[in-house]
């Protein structure tokens, strides 16, 4: 929801414990996404690409925060960005399931 969204990160208590990219297995599909888990909750976002291809090396001018991994620092120099795929997971809400691959 747009107007939950905004504060979101807000918690100045909030940690971030790990972030990565991973493969979202849907229904007939697989989706790029980049997972955020911080101590309370768990934050599932799409990968979006930038269509457009930036030329020239004003590319590395562009601010990124240095507390993102190099790896999504340098996806989002070159255009891309993350949107929230769904409402974040609390963790005490959240089961974890070995499964085997297909």
């Amino acid at each position: 929801k747009e107007n939950s969204s905004e504060n979101i990160l807000s918690s100045a208590n909030r940690l971030l414990i790990h972030e990565g990219k991973l493969m979202l297995a849907e229904s007939t599909r697989l989706l790029d996404v980049y997972l955020f888990l911080f101590d309370d909750f768990l934050l599932i976002t799409k990968i979006k690409r930038n269509k457009k291809k930036y030329g020239g090396s004003d590319t590395n001018l562009i601010p990124v925060c240095p507390s993102l991994t190099p790896e999504l620092q340098s996806f989002i120099r070159e255009g891309g960005f993350c949107t929230v795929l769904d409402q974040p997971i609390p963790l005490d809400r959240l089961l974890l399931k070995n499964v085997e691959p297909v």
